[in-house]
């Protein structure tokens, strides 16, 4: 079994550094997706509202042998519904379909629409009342996250990025360290692109890895978060088997500048 390394974020909360992403994942395979992740010690998932699937992880997470509390679940709000009482409602309803009491982190899916602001008051409100642990937001850029920490006085815990070696977002992390804000990475791999890279193929063959195990690597090297998506069993375990070798500085500014 991998042991994940716990992050701390801002207030207080402890979240795996690793998790599996289900996004474009049909919720008819999913749970068997995250059964397997479960099964070879995943022990986050990430969902969304969009993505149409919370109900297959909710039979997943109820028919696994792992208890709730050893799991970290995070959804997210449609981006096309952003206001105080879209985001209330939304909240209630993925939390319906994935059958869970609370969840451990929600997010703004996207700054769409004009009251992504409202959304964020209603957010506060849930974590308020208990029933969500850490808030945060995805595919916020610097303006939007001034604008909802100026109007409510709460930081995102997290913001979930695309983030990968050729697209680095070096300015928006450097703002998230600023205001201690966890970088989450989704499409660490650029949607498989990446994986066909001669030089990450090369710095692969140098550690005995698989190009993806390297660029995974990247990420949580940098003390980002990182939720790959996988389908099929060998890769959702060859994903997780990262934290047992380091990349050299070298190699990470190579990988840095695909």
């Amino acid at each position: 079994m991998v042991d994940v390394p716990e992050l701390t974020l801002n207030d207080g909360h402890k979240i795996p550094q690793f998790g599996l992403g289900v996004w474009q994942v049909p919720n008819a395979v999913v749970a068997d997706a995250v059964t397997t992740a479960l099964d070879v010690g995943y022990r986050s998932v990430d969902t969304a509202a969009l993505y149409r699937n919370e109900q297959g992880v909710g039979l997943a997470l109820a028919s696994s042998p792992v208890p709730r509390s050893d799991l970290f679940i995070t959804t997210k709000l449609l981006g096309n519904s952003n206001s105080y009482d879209n985001a209330m409602r939304g909240f209630d309803e993925s939390m319906d379909r994935l059958k869970l009491d609370y969840l451990d982190l929600y997010l703004i899916h996207w700054p769409g629409g004009s009251d992504f602001a409202g959304s964020w008051k209603a957010f506060t409100e849930i974590q308020a009342s208990g029933r969500v642990r850490s808030i945060g937001v995805s595919n916020f850029e610097i303006p939007h996250l001034r604008r909802i920490i100026d109007e409510t006085g709460v930081v995102p815990a997290v913001n979930q990025i695309r983030l990968h070696p050729g697209e680095p977002e070096t300015q928006l992390r450097a703002f998230h360290a600023e205001h201690g804000i966890l970088t989450e990475a989704y499409s660490p791999l650029a949607v498989g692109a990446l994986i066909k890279d001669r030089t990450a193929a090369q710095i692969a063959h140098k550690y005995g890895r698989t190009p993806a195990q390297v660029l995974l690597r990247w990420n949580v090297q940098q003390g980002n978060r990182v939720i790959p998506k996988s389908i099929t069993p060998s890769r959702i375990r060859e994903n997780l088997n990262i934290f047992d070798f380091t990349l050299s500085d070298e190699d990470m500014d190579t990988l840095t500048n695909l």
